[in-house]
């Protein structure tokens, strides 16, 4: 582990140390020490050490609460009461949170951002899920335009879960190639406007069990490489530089969901497992197909809301996959997998990626927290065979409560990456 970070974990146990929270503190001295093992040396042992940690912490696991309720936000604080002269209740039934904002992040530098989520109810109940909607506006120091809209909506009776997540970009990035197998300071960069519409809709089988289909588009143009080597082709030339691709899919997804607020979890169960097949003669410019495993889980190990989470994230995709939409790093859905690198970093057809992250509140009125994190991403070394290249990083962060009522924080991370990658990390919402 880079000797720069280990302040920032000693920091965090020594907060936890302060409040009194003292076996938060020695949990995470210990999930510290895993994360410390599997940043030095990723492979089977670091695994079983994860493992390991992933079943102990069940035997700590209490009764988990959510946000929306009178009762769990009663004693808390957010940003809204720093500013009120009396905390005031606020339990209405669609909580809204803005943030307008000036950040920086590897992918974007300087950026303006306006973000908003908007959390309800459509059931009452303590076993009624959390329905949100985000969308933002971000421009870049790097010429950067960002639209977002995501919604995760269930209805009334619980039997039906409504899901969309659209996009437009005009986004210059940068790439190194495939795999990554490329010196950091050998990437480049690559100009293109983004058009992406996904929208799911999803029936209850069983409880907490879904299934249903919808439609995938997802049209990018104006491709052109800018500042590309010219010391021969480009990674990107030889695998098929077109200036206009266009992929049309009608999805299946196989959805497992116990939480109750995704924007905040603190217990239960995420599994997805989705299925796209894009062909010609639904619009697509080639055949080729993805399939993604997505695992979560979230262990809440303490009374004051401490939570263990954990992510599995598989994402395989066929030949002929476009160039900008094979799997890579901060690519997901949410753009967040790979902390600790710059979006883009590492890209191929197969993508294998987990992670663990230790959230602690470092006040006991809920206003402030924090996370310690490490994870690793890896990609098959010739697209589809060969050995995979394994990338690991650690990180810490700081969570500001913006929205009591529906457990909303601005998440800011440090992540630290091998090859002296490491940078800030900004969220409305926890990063899974």
């Amino acid at each position: 582990m880079p000797k720069t970070f280990i302040p920032l974990l000693q920091l965090a146990s020594a907060a936890c140390q302060k409040l009194g929270l003292k076996r938060d503190a020695l949990l995470l001295s210990g999930v510290l020490d895993t994360l410390t093992i599997g940043a030095a040396a990723i492979g089977k042992r670091a695994m079983k050490l994860f493992w390991i940690l992933a079943f102990l912490s069940v035997q700590f696991r209490v009764q988990a609460q959510d946000s929306l309720s009178a009762e769990n936000s009663s004693n808390q604080r957010d940003i809204n009461d720093v500013f009120s002269s009396r905390l005031r209740p606020n339990h209405k039934p669609v909580q809204v949170t803005w943030v307008p904002a000036v950040g920086y992040s590897l992918q974007t530098g300087f950026a303006g951002v306006i973000g908003t989520n908007v959390a309800f109810r459509t059931l009452d109940g303590d076993d009624s899920k959390l329905s949100s909607v985000t969308t933002s506006v971000t421009y870049s120091q790097y010429n950067q335009t960002i639209l977002p809209f995501m919604a995760n909506i269930w209805s009334k009776n619980g039997k039906w879960n409504y899901s969309s997540e659209w996009r437009f970009m005009q986004y210059p990035s940068e790439t190194w190639g495939l795999a990554g197998r490329k010196d950091p300071t050998d990437g480049y960069t690559i100009n293109f406007s983004y058009l992406k519409l996904h929208q799911l809709i999803l029936r209850s089988i069983t409880k907490n069990l879904f299934l249903g289909t919808g439609v995938f588009y997802d049209r990018i143009w104006n491709i052109r490489e800018v500042n590309a080597p010219t010391d021969g082709s480009t990674s990107f030339q030889r695998y098929g530089l077109n200036k206009d691709e266009i992929a049309m899919a009608i999805p299946f997804r196989l959805l497992f969901d116990s939480r109750l607020n995704q924007i905040n979890p603190s217990q239960g169960w995420y599994v997805s497992l989705t299925s796209r097949n894009n062909l010609k003669s639904l619009g697509s410019k080639q055949n080729w197909g993805s399939i993604v495993l997505d695992i979560r889980k979230y262990v809440r190990v303490s009374e004051s809301g401490n939570t263990l989470a954990f992510w599995l994230y598989s994402w395989h995709s066929s030949a002929r996959t476009p160039y900008l939409l094979l799997p890579s790093t901060g690519w997901d859905d949410n753009f967040n997998i790979g902390r600790g690198y710059i979006q883009g970093r590492f890209r191929s057809n197969i993508m294998e990626y987990f992670e663990m992250e230790y959230r602690f509140n470092l006040t006991q009125n809920g206003l402030l927290g924090g996370v310690a994190f490490a994870n690793v991403q890896a990609f098959k070394r010739r697209l589809t065979t060969g050995p995979y290249v394994m990338e690991p990083a650690v990180g810490a962060g700081l969570r500001v409560k913006l929205n009591k009522q529906s457990g909303t924080n601005l998440c800011i991370d440090y992540g630290i990456g091998q090859g002296g990658s490491r940078g800030f990390f900004v969220n409305l919402g926890e990063v899974f």
